[in-house]
């Protein structure tokens, strides 16, 4: 468990690091998985409408509920190893 915590700290210093920044769709996939892996499921309310960022971030984290922890932070590592690779050459 303490590997799987030190690969997933390193690999969302890493994601800050990349030479382009991801597109949206890719941003709110790793939040979505990030948040995951850190609280667990959702644990707020869905932001109010005119709050259009906040709830594409609350609906991309909330789309993850039942996933475990562990499983959200080995997708998180994966994903940003994937976007180092288009991100970084």
């Amino acid at each position: 468990m303490a590997d799987l915590e030190g690969r997933f700290k390193t690999a969302a210093d890493e994601v800050t690091k990349l030479s382009k920044e991801p597109n949206n769709e890719e941003k709110l996939a790793i939040y979505g998985l990030y948040k995951q892996g850190t609280v667990g499921d959702c644990n707020t309310d869905r932001p109010n409408m005119f709050d259009l960022k906040g709830k594409a971030k609350w609906d991309a984290w909330n789309a993850l509920k039942g996933k475990t922890k562990d499983d959200a932070m080995n997708e998180y590592i994966a994903k940003v190893d994937e976007l180092k690779k288009a991100y970084n050459s």
